[in-house]
């Protein structure tokens, strides 16, 4: 007895050694399972905390789609404000097409092709065939059989008033049709007006300045020193360049357009430091009875000197009067000019046709006289030192 129950308990606890080993292994393979079955289950349905959204969108679909917006005219620029990139921009809108015809009218013409007797523009001459070379380019200007100078008879009358003068010459006319009529709208008789020479209408617009009372000169283009990084234009006289081919691009200047008084350089600090190349031009100039008008840019000009030598008519600006473009530095500079006027008995400035500049010309003249002062035309300077 004793023997047989020692043996079966020994079969009982072999055979739970031999099923250990089985319910774990089932164990893990259950286990495998239901991780297997969980993982597919995530992949195909998603994990609760997949229904919270991460990003909120706010979609209303309209009951009917609106009509695109209507297309916003482009703005103006105020004065001196460039919209690339510089500044608050501005809100008023650009004047229309027809707006922009009607204050760009060019004046009709008054001034033949060919002039066989004299012309006037109101009460002021504008050619002169006595004062006329004809050539193949056009009037080029002479002084008459008689000895009168385009400088004297194409100049405004001065007026007969005490007190130290003051000359200012704006440029940059004839391009623009807009700002050269804004620029006779604004500005006084008194004020000379210099225009460059590649207009078609150019002599229209002479005209018209001269009717209104101003006195003209011709912008020539002169080499500046980073010529031709900057180029002035077509026809630019150069240091360099020869006597004869200078005089021929000065020719095609001067046959542009009749009524003027003389000329205005146009750039020009490399070919006014020259006075091997400034002679001859000068010389040119004072032989057609012509004036010159240094506007004072050239730091380094020979133009005193050389005008001194040659006997040519000439004024020199000393006062850059929109050099910096705000209303209060211009104001600085015109009383600055005044107090030079006052200490040497006259002065001469130049400007160009930005509109600040006319704003703020206009309203320095409506009070000169009041100050004591006499605004001139250039050429009344001229006259007087010579």
């Amino acid at each position: 007895m004793a023997a047989t129950g020692t043996a079966g308990t020994d079969d009982i606890a072999e055979g739970e050694l031999r099923l250990v080993p089985r319910s774990l292994l089932f164990a893990w393979i259950a286990l495998l399972a239901v991780l297997s079955i969980g993982a597919g289950a995530i992949a195909l349905l998603g994990k609760a905390s997949d229904g919270t959204p991460s990003a909120m969108f706010d979609v209303t679909v309209a009951a009917k789609k609106a009509p695109p917006p209507k297309h916003t005219p482009r703005q103006q620029a105020a004065a001196n404000t460039n919209l690339i990139g510089a500044g608050p921009q501005p809100t008023a809108p650009m004047p229309q097409p027809q707006q922009l015809a009607a204050q760009s009218v060019v004046p009709p013409a008054v001034v033949p092709a060919t002039v066989q007797k004299p012309v006037y523009a109101g009460t002021a001459l504008v050619a002169d065939p006595d004062l006329i070379e004809q050539t193949a380019t056009g009037p080029l200007p002479r002084i008459a059989d008689d000895g009168r100078m385009p400088m004297s008879v194409y100049a405004p009358p001065i007026p007969n008033a005490p007190g130290p003068r003051i000359a200012v010459v704006v440029s940059g006319l004839g391009i623009s049709a807009k700002q050269t009529a804004a620029a006779l709208a604004s500005l006084p008789p008194g004020i000379t007006l210099a225009f460059e020479p590649y207009s078609d209408d150019v002599q229209r617009w002479v005209a018209e300045a001269r009717k209104r009372g101003h006195e003209v000169l011709l912008e020539v283009p002169m080499a500046p020193y980073d010529f031709p990084d900057s180029d002035p234009g077509p026809h630019t006289l150069r240091a360099g360049a020869g006597e004869d081919s200078n005089i021929d691009r000065l020719t095609w200047a001067l046959t542009r357009f009749t009524g003027y008084a003389g000329i205005m350089n146009l750039q020009g600090d490399r070919f006014l430091a020259d006075p091997s190349a400034l002679e001859p031009v000068l010389t040119f100039l004072a032989r057609r009875g012509l004036m010159f008008f240094d506007n004072g840019d050239a730091t380094r000009s020979a133009a005193p000197d050389v005008a001194k030598r040659t006997g040519t008519p000439f004024l020199l600006s000393t006062s850059n009067i929109d050099a910096i473009q705000t209303g209060m530095e211009i104001d600085q500079r015109l009383s600055e000019l005044e107090a030079k006027a006052r200490l040497n008995g006259s002065a001469a400035g130049t400007a160009f046709i930005y509109p600040v500049t006319l704003q703020r010309l206009s309203a320095w003249a409506a009070g000169l006289s009041g100050r004591g002062f006499v605004l001139v035309p250039a050429s009344a300077i001229v006259q007087a030192n010579k």
